[in-house]
């Protein structure tokens, strides 16, 4: 993807929520009095999002966060709390759509300091970008045998899904039944894996 090496890296993994978060904000806040940007931008609602908006607001840095307004209305999930934190103490809050700012405005964040923007979907962005970038030196396709019938791409990651019994078989049966008439490829989340291709247990 031509993305360059990070000048830092911070090797927090495989932790718990409180400790990943804690030991990111600690770290993040050490680089950002090196580094001392004018401005810090974070992305989506990760924990590393909601540590660097915590790290960068108690340095008294305005945060700049990219993907704001998104809502699941699920407090349950990790990834709802960490977007609600970060879009509350950041300077300036870079929506995907109107809904995301509708969001926001029902939250009264019309009434803080907050630039709102709707910059459209990065994702989207990067999914056009890339997908022809990838059709000129991809082999997936071809390494996977995925020419005989249509595929579909699957990411199973979310905690609700991973952790909860009934859903997981739920969703592996759902992937069962599709896969009569779709190749099921599940992408792993893991940096060390690679793609691989299921088949029905049928």
């Amino acid at each position: 993807m031509n993305i360059p090496q990070p000048k830092y890296n911070l090797g927090i993994n495989s932790l718990s929520h409180g400790a990943m978060t804690g030991r990111m904000l600690e770290e993040i806040e050490k680089v950002l009095i090196i580094e001392k940007p004018s401005a810090v931008v974070v992305f989506g609602d990760t924990n590393s999002t909601l540590a660097g908006a915590l790290a960068a607001s108690k340095l008294h840095i305005p945060v700049a966060h990219i993907e704001a307004g998104l809502r699941s209305f699920n407090m349950k999930m990790p990834e709802e709390i960490n977007r609600i934190l970060t879009d509350r103490i950041s300077s300036y809050l870079f929506c995907p759509t109107e809904v995301a700012i509708k969001n926001l405005k029902a939250e009264g964040f019309d009434n803080f300091n907050i630039n709102i923007v709707n910059s459209g979907d990065v994702m989207y962005d990067v999914a056009l970008y890339y997908s022809r970038i990838s059709g000129d030196w991809s082999t997936i396709i071809n390494d996977l045998n995925l020419k005989e019938k249509p595929f579909l791409l699957t990411t199973l990651h979310r905690q609700e899904n991973t952790d909860d019994l009934e859903r997981l078989n739920s969703i592996i049966s759902a992937l069962n039944i599709l896969s009569k008439d779709f190749q099921i490829v599940l992408q792993s989340t893991r940096e060390h894996e690679k793609s691989f291709k299921t088949k029905s247990s049928s």
